[in-house]
């Protein structure tokens, strides 16, 4: 139950409806620290670090069909498809940002 990070490159409709916001509101909501960005190719890159069931619930809302479960808002746009990978923890990651 230790302290994980994870980065998720998330593909599909999920830049100009507010994704990165829902990303920040979930992350809060979790206890989640990082960061959810735009890229130039479309994509929004997140990178989430937090307590591993925290992390592994934010991944989830961010990639299952349907968005959102367990209590968070729905998730705007429409995911497409994801790549997620592990990170080792920062310690300079202490709180969530959206670029």
């Amino acid at each position: 139950m230790g302290v994980v990070r994870t980065v998720v490159w998330v593909d599909g409709l999920v830049q100009g409806v507010g994704f990165r916001w829902w990303v920040a509101g979930e992350a809060a909501r979790l206890g989640v620290v990082g960061s959810a960005e735009n890229l130039a190719d479309g994509r929004v890159r997140v990178d989430a670090q937090g307590p591993s069931e925290a992390v592994d619930a934010l991944v989830d809302a961010l990639i299952a069909p349907g968005g959102a479960r367990g209590g968070g808002r729905r998730r705007p746009g429409h995911v497409s498809g994801h790549l997620v990978e592990s990170r080792r923890p920062d310690d300079r990651l202490t709180d969530f940002t959206t670029g």
